[in-house]
């Protein structure tokens, strides 16, 4: 563990002992408390709306299901560790006979590959459920995945060496992701959108925040998709393909109405190879992509390099699709080392973005810094 990661979680553990030590904050909110070898999901399962399941420290080897609302699922830092289960030849074939008759159930959560699940109904969301103080690893999708909630709270969390993302979310509003350490995801280490799956025009979160996080050695660090009314902010983002993406495409509205502000996104530099709507990746530091009305402020932004359509420091592209960026300001923002430029806008003059006051060397074309 990098000194990096124990300072974003070293909270946890004071956090965790002041919780054991507290009685509950009122009689009808109680702790469920769970030990090495016991299921997190029975106690989930027996919680009520208010209570806190907390996991001690050990490796559980389980996925977990949340939809109970005002539910907290807290861990005792680094060390509370969820893993996939270990599947026997025994479990194997019964869970592919299980899958392959006439009536085969909506697949769990452990089935679709995630770690916890928290999930709630499409016309009702599951309300300020919290995940806190824990780690997921090693699952073939995402360690953390919610659909539809509403003020879901995401904290010291760390998604590690997860297939796809580390921590997601589709058809969310107001959540908070803060204080959580994404690294080594096969995706994005945060990945948001309003669906993961249908085509549809970008949706207002309400304000949901990503803020001080870590997000390293993922693809992209931080992926905003088809959202509108959210803030980005004061995330360390390094050591990935990219480190953050606003994407829009052809629907309507836009992606947009969002701040990207005061992030630390340095040497973004691994390879990503490319994919049926993207161009290899490497050496991207912010990008706007068929995004409108995004405030690009007080980031600093340094030795992102590469050679990649979407490479530099802060970029504004014309979307892959064909959807231009509109009206989105680059502002106050310390950029160097970047490659091909500190800054790279694709778009046409009359589109209406905007570059102002930024302490940079280079950019495309010349004279925007």
């Amino acid at each position: 563990m990098t000194k990096r990661h124990i300072a974003y979680l070293a909270c946890s553990a004071a956090l965790c002992g002041s919780l054991l030590g507290a009685a509950p904050a009122t009689s009808s909110h109680g702790v469920l408390t769970v030990h090495p070898g016991e299921s997190i999901q029975k106690a989930v399962d027996a919680a009520e709306p208010g209570d806190t399941v907390l996991v001690l420290a050990g490796t559980y080897h389980e996925s977990v299901k949340v939809t109970t609302p005002g539910l907290t699922l807290r861990g005792m830092g680094p060390d509370t560790v969820l893993q996939p289960v270990k599947k026997s030849k025994k479990a194997m074939k019964a869970m592919k006979a299980m899958t392959g008759t006439k009536k085969t159930a909506v697949k769990s959560c452990a089935e679709m590959g995630n770690g916890i699940c928290v999930i709630g109904a499409k016309k009702q969301p599951v309300e300020d459920v919290t995940i806190a103080h824990l780690t997921v690893t090693g699952f073939s999708r995402t360690g953390v995945m919610a659909v539809g909630t509403a003020n879901l709270n995401v904290h010291g969390v760390a998604a590690v060496k997860n297939g796809q993302w580390g921590l997601a979310e589709e058809r969310a509003v107001h959540s908070v992701y803060r204080n959580n350490v994404a690294r080594n995801n096969g995706d994005a280490g945060i990945f948001l959108a309003n669906s993961v799956t249908a085509e549809k025009g970008a949706v207002d979160t309400f304000g949901t925040v990503v803020e001080h996080n870590l997000l390293e050695n993922n693809r992209i660090g931080v992926t905003v998709r088809r959202l509108r009314n959210l803030t980005v902010s004061d995330n360390s983002v390094t050591g990935n393909c990219a480190g953050v993406f606003v994407v829009g495409d052809e629907n309507k509205p836009k992606a947009g109405n969002l701040t990207v502000a005061d992030n630390q996104v340095v040497k973004n530099n691994k390879y990503c190879k490319k994919t049926a709507r993207l161009s290899f990746l490497q050496g991207s530091g912010i990008v706007l992509t068929g995004a409108e009305n995004t405030l690009v402020t007080g980031n600093t932004v340094t030795g992102n390099s590469g050679k990649s359509p979407l490479s530099g420091g802060v970029v504004v592209f014309k979307s892959f699709v064909g959807v231009t960026s509109d009206k989105n300001q680059v502002t106050r923002n310390k950029l160097s080392g970047n490659s091909p430029a500190d800054l790279v806008n694709q778009e046409a003059s009359k589109h209406g973005n905007a570059f102002k006051d930024n302490t940079c060397k280079k950019s495309k074309p010349a004279g925007l810094c």
